[in-house]
């Protein structure tokens, strides 16, 4: 039998305030007899603005465990939304020492057991991992979602040692963000808040350029250097459709006790994600926060060590809103060997001399690497991006092949210059053609082997795929793809390589066995009540200047403009990306974006605009970023930064 409700309150403005003086906000959801009946805490820490950027998932997401017995916090970390201070960096040792400040505050409220969980989706789910590698004593539990635990391998900025174009995107997208105010409501020094954020907030795809191999820069904040400082329960989940999927099977080989789940969504919380089918996650979740923070027996422990979403194939899509499928508990595989041969795909071996010297638009149908916004981000077509590449290709499957796992591709290769990347996709071969992309990899090889390559050395390499969970039809084929270029998804190398394949195989996980299991459908409390001012709106096109040859990549993300009918607080913003580049060029590779932000509160009108660009030549990447800031109209801010970094075998 179901446990009543309890009645909440809600402060919007809960001061909470660091060591150093330095005052942080949060919204919490607690009980209204807490102070009475003592409740456990869940914490969700980010830079994303709980006042305006956070909204609808804080609405749907921190009432429902409230009313279940928890006091929710969600914090706006230093520098961001309606927290004083400044922030330097993503996941500074600052920020997780002030995470555990903030712990240690909450444990010492009278409404607080002592007991703490801490959950959230990307940066939330990042510094999750990362403070429970530090193993504050109230932390007993983290949900995390849609994070890693290697930041240089399976972050934002470096794939495989390729630089990958979300450094410049996700690095406006933070140039962006922290650049706005507080709310003028609640802040009566809002003003001067934000002009010590507009003057002081860094460019972070400089800081991050800096570091252009995995050192102890990137090792910081990977938990993976060491699993065995986490004590806390962790669960894991993660999407087929997000960037971040290979962190779930990864914590669960290897935290002890771990559980993980993978459906087929992009980067959002599962009950209310895309595509469907979403699931029940606030119920999941609250199994393991009434399991691990209250004592509870909910059967947890029993649970499959992974929950994976097997999808059927399907005709390749750029968005989707449902993807067929079934679940599966733990699935039983066998490892089947291909061999990339001169005849195609296939279980003999044989020879194989293949150049391979892409274009370097090669990859135009790759899709967003971290596809979040909603618009038409997920791959297409790969046949364009295959005519332009190696390709293996298996002869029609005699059945079914279930895979699951993380693929791997062993290659015996060379190159003619001193840099060189390769791009690896295994797609599905439909019978008219057709191809989809189920999973790829990465790999800069100067960057592998450890320094510039010896032009005409035979290397062998080794490269896994992410891991995916994708079932072939009986009659269609499998097809490996190799090219030496991914633009937009990947900075190019300084010089147009040819690389030659001499050997090469491909390694799947093919499913055996498995159980299905039952998931719960979403629940979730009210939604976020708004005033639309601006629908949201997402558009992306290419286009190729028939004079100059060169092609473009153009992405419009509109958000939308609405008014909070609780608070009054308008805000709306427009994100656009511009990806340049020539066929035969790679150092005419060039990205541009450019955030609008506003925010209205009475007569006072905010706006920001953050502008940046990036470009090469052969021995530097090139940076510029511009950052005004509007008061009613009228400048009262204005910056330019120009960057020069010295490229390193990237």
């Amino acid at each position: 039998m179901k446990n009543a409700l309890r009645e909440i309150e809600e402060q919007p403005d809960l001061g909470i305030t660091l060591a150093d003086g330095t005052r942080l906000s949060a919204r919490m959801w607690c009980p209204v007899d807490a102070v009475d009946d003592p409740v456990s805490v869940i914490l969700e820490y980010l830079p994303y603005r709980k006042r305006d950027g956070t909204c609808a998932r804080d609405a749907l997401t921190h009432p429902y465990f409230a009313q279940r017995g928890y006091a929710c916090l969600r914090v706006d970390m230093r520098g961001n939304g309606d927290s004083h201070g400044v922030m330097e960096d993503e996941y500074t040792q600052q920020e997780l020492d002030d995470a555990v400040e903030v712990i240690t505050w909450a444990v010492a409220q009278p409404w607080c057991n002592g007991n703490v969980g801490m959950m959230g989706i990307s940066w939330g789910g990042f510094n999750s991992l990362q403070v429970a590698a530090m193993a504050p004593e109230p932390l007993k539990a983290i949900i995390t979602l849609c994070s890693t635990v290697d930041r240089f391998a399976d972050d934002i900025h470096y794939k495989g040692g390729c630089l990958l174009n979300e450094n410049l995107g996700w690095g406006a997208t933070m140039w962006s963000y922290s650049s706005r105010a507080p709310d003028p409501a609640l802040r009566p020094d809002w003003r001067e808040m934000w002009l010590e954020r507009l003057e002081n907030e860094p460019f972070l795809p400089s800081t991050w350029l800096r570091h252009q191999t995995r050192d102890d820069y990137w090792k910081h904040g990977s938990v993976c250097e060491s699993y065995d400082t986490i004590k806390a329960k962790v669960l894991a989940v993660g999407g087929w459709g997000d960037a971040y999927k290979n962190a779930v099977p990864q914590i669960v080989q290897n935290l002890p006790g771990a559980k993980g789940i993978i459906g087929p969504w992009v980067h959002k919380y599962p009950h209310f994600a895309v595509p469907e089918p979403r699931i029940g996650f606030l119920q999941e979740a609250l199994r393991w926060w009434d399991r691990w923070l209250k004592g509870a027996d909910t059967g947890v422990e029993d649970d499959p060590d992974l929950r994976t979403y097997l999808m059927d194939g399907v005709r390749p899509a750029t968005w989707y809103t449902n993807r067929p499928g079934r679940w599966l508990a733990d699935p039983q595989t066998e490892t089947q060997h291909w061999h990339m041969t001169d005849a195609g795909l296939g279980p003999e071996q044989g020879t194989i001399q293949r150049e391979i010297a892409s274009p370097q638009d090669t990859g135009a149908d790759a899709g967003e690497y971290c596809a979040i916004w909603l618009g038409p981000e997920l791959p297409g077509d790969q046949r364009r991006d295959d005519a332009l590449s190696a390709r293996f290709d298996s002869a029609p499957l005699g059945a079914e092949l279930a895979i699951t796992g993380a693929p791997v591709i062993r290659l015996n290769l060379s190159a003619d210059k001193p840099v060189a990347h390769i791009t690896v996709r295994l797609n599905h071969i439909h019978p008219d053609g057709a191809s989809m992309r189920i999973t790829y990899g990465l790999l800069n090889l100067a960057d592998h082997l450890g320094g510039p390559l010896v032009p005409g050395q035979r290397e062998a390499v080794r490269l896994n795929l992410d891991h995916i969970a994708y079932s072939v039809p009986a009659g269609h084929r499998m097809r490996v793809s190799v090219s030496t270029a991914y633009w937009p998804l990947i900075w190019p190398a300084p010089e147009a390589a040819t690389v030659t394949l001499h050997a090469g195989s491909l390694s799947i996980d093919a499913l055996t066995d498995a159980d299905t299991c039952h998931v719960e459908p979403p629940d979730a409390a009210a939604p976020w009540q708004t005033e639309e001012l601006r629908p949201e709106a997402h558009t992306r096109r290419q286009e190729t200047d028939m004079v100059t040859g060169v092609t473009s990549l153009i992405i419009k993300d509109d958000f939308g403009k609405v008014r909070d009918l609780d608070h009054g607080l308008i805000h709306g913003s427009i994100a656009r990306e511009r990806w340049d580049i020539h066929p035969d060029d790679p150092l005419s590779a060039r990205g541009t974006c450019h955030w609008t932000d506003e925010i209205e509160r009475d007569d006072i009108h905010l706006r920001t605009e953050a502008r940046c660009e990036m470009w090469s030549d052969a021995t530097h990447f090139h940076l510029n970023a511009k950052l005004d800031a509007f008061e009613n109209d009228i400048r009262v801010y204005q910056r330019e930064i120009t960057d020069k970094v010295p490229r390193r075998n990237l």
